[in-house]
């Protein structure tokens, strides 16, 4: 049963008891006020027995910590602090650009020798297939110059993509 008490009513304005709230009983109490401290923590938990203060006289690699008690010195070594070498290799990151297709006509790309993003000129050259069709027309009795036509055909000859701004050959397209 619910009474006008533990809902608050009736009691004085602006001071209700939230519900299910109890007081503690007065008297010691048997649970701790505070968590125990490190060193109480220390001497309970211990399971080592503390090893006995250092004699007066020669060292004997005991040494004594901040509270007092004996402890042993680190059973390790640290590494030795490299040398700098005078003959270091300097590292160069190299990145490898996909491969790029050359065809008869002007290509967007970076320059890998001046790194900068160029459209390639062209330069067209006689190659197989412009020899190809010369002799074919020779064959075909075109001997009084007629023959000479496919040298004067960009779309027979081989086409090479150069940079517009340091002039490398950056790839070739063959025909044949």
């Amino acid at each position: 049963m619910i009474t006008s008490r533990a809902l608050g009513v009736g009691s004085a304005p602006g001071k209700m008891s939230a519900p299910g709230s109890y007081q503690a009983a007065a008297g010691p109490s048997s649970v701790p006020t505070a968590p125990p401290s490190y060193e109480e923590t220390v001497s309970v938990n211990s399971y080592y027995p503390t090893p006995p203060a250092p004699m007066p006289g020669p060292a004997t690699g005991l040494m004594t910590g901040p509270d007092g008690k004996g402890m042993n010195p680190p059973a390790y070594y640290t590494q030795p602090v490299p040398v700098p070498n005078a003959n270091a290799i300097a590292v160069q990151t190299v990145y490898v650009q996909q491969p790029i297709s050359f065809f008869d006509r002007p290509v967007q790309m970076c320059c890998p020798s001046c790194n900068k993003m160029i459209v390639t000129q062209l330069s067209y050259n006689a190659g197989a297939l412009t020899w190809l069709s010369c002799g074919s027309l020779c064959l075909l009795g075109c001997i009084a110059g007629c023959c000479f036509i496919p040298f004067c055909v960009d779309a027979l000859q081989d086409v090479d993509h150069y940079c517009p701004n340091c002039k490398a050959l950056l790839g070739t397209y063959k025909r044949l």
